[in-house]
């Protein structure tokens, strides 16, 4: 079978132009192992990003197989409305001892963007039960970006994914987020106080009594271009939510599971929100799976005699979903038996000093930036002004299309490149892997 051409003739691919597709066709991949992926033809393809953020240590981990391979042989899927199972059960006893203090109960999705929607429906309706009923909008950061169902779209700010949908979304307050590349403040991320959330301040002084909850992705607008921003704003933000009464919902569907350094970014700041959304790392990249945490506080608002009226009428049809939960199990198993989080600082400073070593004296590199194992090299046409380059020329694509050909996946966000890799990277697949993104960037200047 001709799978490239079985793939156009049926397929329709995310977050793609499939006329791109004619001239760079869709890559075959039969198997992967570690870093790498392998397609039909056996062509190896190291995988910078975690296939869209979500592989925490690596392709077919062999502690994760072994764990989805039990339980399939016991229980694939039970209903998850007055059922219930021995792996979900024991996976959020241990994940609450991970989580930020005071989240306690756990409502399954089956998908971030999913989580997402429950989250702010959840928030919406905690209020309209509480008698206040005045809130219901929600805040958000520009450049945010938290998922593609309407209501996830609605909190997000990236016109790539939101422009033609506007006439279906929801009213959000929008308030300018922090650009620490960029500050209007002239300062540094390193040592500010976070003095660009007066943003948020003013906004929240003028209408914060009608707002629902704050929706927030800790320190890295990752789809924005892996944005970072210092640990003060989170504080900052936690604080204001409070005084205001409002709901802090933290979106670690990107930034959880140890990317940020930490097991949870919030950890960074020493807050606690009071909803955090889960999904990609939970189970290691390997079964669709989400959470919403939430306050016992929130639970209790919709506790009540069935007659009341009161419920949270929410539900997906693989909620809590057997095969998912065992993965995660695995992949808590793999933080604690290898010391992941107690090992990740050395690796983290090695790949940052090496990405730095690659990249930073190059003419059309602005900014690196990096927490945790995330990397990124944002590519300027003017490293004195900061100019981007156009949009149009699509230099982050051209840089992507050149490392596929070479064996790198790395899909850039617009013209910042950025890696993402799996937790266990070693040394000498950081070397490799650095040798051909760069290879692809010269190729692309010195065309």
């Amino acid at each position: 079978m001709d799978y490239v051409q079985k793939d156009l003739d049926y397929i329709w691919h995310p977050c793609s132009q499939m006329k791109d597709y004619e001239t760079f066709s869709p890559i075959v991949i039969e198997k992967g192992e570690g870093l790498a992926l392998y397609d039909v033809d056996g062509k190896k393809y190291l995988d910078a990003v975690s296939s869209w953020w979500c592989n925490l240590f690596g392709h077919s981990n062999p502690r994760i197989n072994e764990a989805l391979i039990q339980q399939v042989q016991n229980l694939e899927h039970v209903i998850f409305a007055n059922f219930s199972h021995k792996p979900v059960i024991e996976l959020c006893h241990r994940l609450h001892t991970y989580l930020p203090e005071g989240l306690d109960k756990f409502f399954f999705t089956d998908n971030g963007s999913a989580a997402v929607e429950a989250a702010l429906k959840m928030s919406f309706h905690y209020h309209a039960q509480i008698g206040d009923s005045q809130r219901k909008k929600f805040m958000a950061l520009t450049d945010a970006y938290h998922g593609e169902t309407i209501g996830a779209l609605s909190v997000g700010d990236l016109d790539l994914y939101t422009e033609v949908y506007k006439p279906l979304m929801i009213d959000v307050i929008r308030v300018q987020g922090p650009d620490c590349y960029r500050c209007p403040y002239r300062l540094d991320r390193a040592s500010c106080q976070g003095e660009c959330f007066e943003k948020v301040e003013e906004s929240l002084a003028q209408i914060g009594e009608e707002v629902a909850a704050f929706i927030v992705e800790p320190l890295v607008q990752a789809a924005a271009g892996m944005k970072i921003y210092p640990p003060i704003y989170l504080k900052k933000l936690r604080q204001a939510c409070d005084k205001y009464g409002i709901h802090l919902i933290a979106d670690e569907i990107a930034v959880g599971f140890g990317r940020t350094g930490k097991m949870f970014a919030c950890e960074h700041a020493g807050i606690s929100p009071d909803m955090i959304c889960l999904s990609k790392g939970l189970t290691g990249g390997y079964m669709p799976m989400a959470i919403v945490v939430t306050t016992n506080k929130i639970y209790e608002a919709f506790y009540a005699d069935y007659k009341e009226g009161k419920a949270f009428m929410h539900s997906h049809t693989y909620s809590g979903n057997p095969l998912g939960a065992s993965c995660a199990l695995a992949v808590l198993d793999i933080f604690e038996k290898e010391n992941i989080l107690e090992e990740l600082p050395e690796r983290n400073a090695i790949f940052n000093k090496k990405v730095k070593a690659t990249f930073q004296d190059y003419p059309y590199v602005g900014e690196i930036r990096q927490i945790g194992f995330i990397n990124a090299v944002e590519l300027v046409e003017d490293k004195a002004t900061k100019k981007s380059f156009d949009s149009s020329l699509r230099v982050g694509y051209e840089i992507y299309k050149i490392a596929v050909s070479k064996g790198l996946i790395l899909r850039p966000l617009g013209n910042v490149l950025y890696f993402n890799p799996p937790l266990t990277l070693t040394e000498s697949e950081m070397d490799e892997m650095l040798a051909i993104a760069k290879e692809s960037v010269e190729n692309y200047f010195n065309r």
